[in-house]
């Protein structure tokens, strides 16, 4: 079952037997208002209308609800990443570009979710299906960062794929939480944030030996890479 942050939680409450999605979008909303860590276990029981030990029947305790939005989260993050990315079409940076627009967009719209996944606190490693769903996630960008790494020259040093996903991952992370958010949490600045994230990526792109510019008309042309890049230290 899907839902989002806008979803009622009269549509899903317990007097229809779904008191699990219903302490879940309860949860979704009150970090939607007060952040992941400023409500209980027993806050959530009763904004979703039950009594403080129904949850129990469900979760463990408020970091295993957590972890379960975190978790759907990731996989709504997933669908529109690989959307975005769309296997590289109609050429790699092009397609790269719209993946950095996701990652944005996904926070101005879900900054609840975008809470829940990244700013919990919550030890990702030591829940499997968490980390799981977070991988697959991260595997969009990674896939990216492959092709794009895999345009370099024959002969030429290529930077590991790994590398370029973790640095444009880092870029789109850190605008998205000073500047794309679409709650409280969003800072103030004289351009939009997918005009900065473009602007980074750019600079970043070209420092590697990309050719960035595109002629009309001509998809492949920023698959020719302008020469070698220095292996990373």
């Amino acid at each position: 079952m899907s839902w989002r942050k806008d979803q009622g939680r009269a549509e899903r409450g317990y007097h229809h037997g779904n008191l699990k999605e219903a302490l879940l979008q309860a949860a979704l909303d009150l970090i939607s208002k007060k952040g992941p860590a400023g409500f209980t276990f027993a806050d959530a029981a009763r904004m979703a209308g039950v009594s403080p030990a129904a949850p129990y029947r469900h979760f463990r305790d408020r970091d295993e609800l957590i972890a379960s939005i975190a978790q759907r989260g990731f996989e709504q993050f997933e669908s529109l990443l690989t959307q975005a990315w769309d296997d590289g079409r109609p050429d790699t940076v092009s397609a790269f570009e719209r993946v950095g627009k996701a990652y944005l967009a996904f926070a101005r719209e879900e900054p609840a979710f975008y809470s829940a996944m990244f700013e919990s606190g919550l030890p990702v490693d030591s829940n499997p299906t968490l980390m799981a769903a977070s991988e697959r996630a991260f595997a969009i960008i990674r896939a990216a960062a492959e092709r794009l790494a895999a345009l370099a020259p024959p002969g030429t040093p290529r930077p590991p794929a790994m590398m370029m996903a973790l640095h444009i991952w880092s870029m789109s992370h850190g605008v998205a939480s000073l500047f794309g958010r679409g709650d409280a949490a969003r800072r103030k600045l004289p351009m939009s944030p997918e005009d900065l994230l473009e602007a980074e990526v750019l600079i970043y792109l070209r420092g590697l030996g990309f050719l960035t510019d595109r002629n009309p008309g001509t998809a492949a042309a920023d698959e020719k890479p302008a020469g070698p890049w220095g292996k990373p230290k």
